[in-house]
């Protein structure tokens, strides 16, 4: 039987948009950031089945069912995980082994981790290559575009050498020709030559969004064509499917990340003190890159250039993220043309002014199309009003809608009652909707052997735990590890995820951690706690607070056990009494400095 890999799982999951694909199934209507319909897995009547687009996760609250898409298509087919598979994959148009090419599949694989390895090599020798005596062109590039030494490190710039510096280096590493060809990094010339792809260019390795390197861009540092020179696509990098600068915006705040056309772009913004910005591979943004963006982040800024192509892209970018459920605006700069010009002329405070102030979808639709109409003329009016009404009537929400109409009545002079009556014939013409499917009712989510008749404060500090652990790992699994082990944990369901968590965080998994479960009591009560809005307003307050707590239970047991021993102290000596006593007066300052 075929196995597949985590990585074609993963492939298969992330092209399967869970929205996209659960409105085939369920009637969806968006409310705040998901989407909830009537669950098609039990008969009711108010809409307690939700769908979340930014955790790509489904569940029902009404009887506790959920799961990502694979688990839905799963249960709703009634497929098992490989029948899954194949469905998902066909609609995404991905090819999936077979018997009779799994050992070429796995060949492939060995060959991919190795084209890792070789990326990651050529980085670091690109990098220390910078910094040598016979990089001074580069070198003073660096100076020219004040890059400073943090930002070197951060993206790992170098300098490629000349010729075959690196093919040499490689094949001293003991890798193949094949190995080192499939990396892009070296041509194989007509006399048999091997010669390395860059040569005396500023080099800008692409990393995603979990840190491998993926790919090179190479710029040149004098006036010569082409400007840049980027690895091709290949066994490792596909530009669609990634976005320069992702894995280092993710070290910091990315509830608002910012989308740039280029890498020095983002590496400028990134150098000024603006590290929430990443760029596109290329100016047509793709459904994979939007997903990447909605998955990391609750507000995106589309800072692409301000020319007419930058235009277009932005409108394309807008509609696809739109489409997403993402919260979506759009960066006015005036006075340069790109955002690396106007952070360099007008500083970092000004840009985040722009990007406080940045407009909606909206707006700019509205904006952009009056730059083609004269509002003066009585048709490029009407015309006008006719295509404003519909981008108003693509707004769910009635009061944002009205909002919109308050405003646009006032700027462009236009009745709401004309605005309104427009807006209300597109809307209300459309009259076909997706019907439900019935589907019999499930069972409880937890099996009987897992109710728990434990104290509910307790079941629900351990949800947040969880909830914390796979939604800000960077801020808390260190922090967490060693004071909330498995020990200190009550339910039994909590007590296998945590576990599960802390292996997989131990080992440096790259694995969603619904796919580590196979019980479909866990994978239901796991997307619970996952479609649980715990209201953290401050992530490191809310992690000392819970320390504290588990901090002060381990002193009180503690202080109860010595008191217990003290009561029974017959059968110890006067040695062993002081002794205790004094550990029971240790807990008891240690407890009152406890919050």
């Amino acid at each position: 039987m075929v196995r597949y890999s985590e990585d074609l799982i993963e492939e298969i999951r992330n092209s399967n948009d869970i929205v996209d694909v659960i409105s085939q199934y369920v009637i969806l209507k968006r409310s705040g950031r998901n989407f909830f319909g009537l669950c098609p897995f039990h008969k009711e009547k108010s809409p307690s089945f939700s769908v979340s687009p930014d955790k790509q996760i489904f569940h029902c609250f009404g009887c506790g069912v959920g799961g990502n898409v694979i688990h839905f298509v799963s249960k709703i087919e009634n497929l098992d995980f490989r029948e899954t598979l194949e469905l998902l994959a066909n609609r995404a148009n991905i090819s999936l082994p077979t018997l009779d090419n799994s050992y070429q599949d796995n060949k492939k694989a060995i060959l991919k981790s190795k084209v890792y390895e070789i990326n990651e090599i050529a980085a670091k020798f690109y990098h220390e290559n910078l910094y040598k005596p016979s990089s001074k062109e580069a070198q003073e590039y660096i100076k020219k575009r004040k890059l400073d030494n943090r930002t070197l490190k951060s993206f790992l710039i170098g300098y490629s050498g000349t010729f075959d510096e690196l093919f040499k280096l490689l094949k001293s590493k003991g890798y193949t020709e094949e190995e080192i060809l499939a990396s892009s990094l070296v041509n194989k010339a007509d006399n048999g030559a091997f010669i390395d792809r860059f040569r005396r260019r500023l080099m800008i390795p692409i990393q995603d969004a979990t840190g491998k390197f993926i790919a090179f861009g190479g710029r040149v540092l004098d006036d010569s064509k082409p400007k840049y020179i980027n690895s091709p696509e290949n066994i490792v990098y596909s530009k669609g499917r990634n976005l320069f600068g992702l894995n280092v915006a993710k070290k910091g705040d990315t509830k608002k990340i910012i989308i740039v056309e280029g890498y020095m772009d983002a590496i400028s913004l990134y150098q000024r003190g603006i590290t929430n910005v990443v760029a596109s591979l290329g100016t047509a943004l793709t459904e994979q890159q939007g997903r990447l963006l909605r998955k990391n982040s609750e507000q995106i800024i589309i800072g692409y250039d301000a020319d007419g192509a930058g235009q277009a892209a932005t409108l394309r970018g807008m509609d696809i993220l739109q489409n997403m459920g993402c919260d979506i605006r759009v960066l006015q700069i005036y006075g340069a043309k790109d955002p690396d010009e106007f952070v360099i002329k007008y500083g970092p405070e000004r840009f985040e002014k722009c990007v406080d102030s940045a407009i909606s979808l909206v707006e700019f639709k509205v904006r952009i199309l009056k730059q083609n109409l004269n509002l003066d003329n009585v048709n490029d009016k009407i015309k006008f009003l006719n295509e404003t009404a519909k981008i108003l009537a693509r707004v769910d929400n009635s009061i944002e809608q009205e909002v919109y109409i308050e405003k646009i009545s006032k700027e462009y002079d236009i009745s709401k009652e004309a605005i309104y009556g427009e807006v209300n014939k597109i809307k209300y013409s459309k009259t076909s909707e997706k019907k439900v499917l019935e589907r019999a009712p499930i069972k409880s989510y937890l099996k009987k052997e897992n109710i728990e008749k434990l104290d509910e404060s307790i079941i629900k500090r351990e949800k947040m735990v969880i909830y914390i652990l796979l939604n800000y790992p960077k801020e808390s699994f260190e922090k967490i590890k060693d004071i909330i082990t498995e020990e200190e944990i009550k339910g039994k369901l909590n007590k296998k995820i945590i576990s599960k968590i802390y292996d997989n965080y131990e080992k440096k998994k790259q694995v969603n951690i619904l796919d580590s479960f196979e019980e479909e009591d866990i994978i239901n009560y796991l997307s619970g706690i996952l479609a649980e809005d715990f209201e953290i307003a401050d992530i490191n307050k809310c992690i000392e607070d819970l320390l504290n707590i588990y901090n002060k239970e381990k002193l009180i047991n503690e202080r109860n056990n010595i008191l217990k021993q003290l009561e029974n102290a017959e059968n110890l000596n006067n040695a062993e009494i002081h002794a205790l006593e004094q550990k029971l007066n240790d807990i008891i300052l240690h407890l009152a400095k406890v919050k």
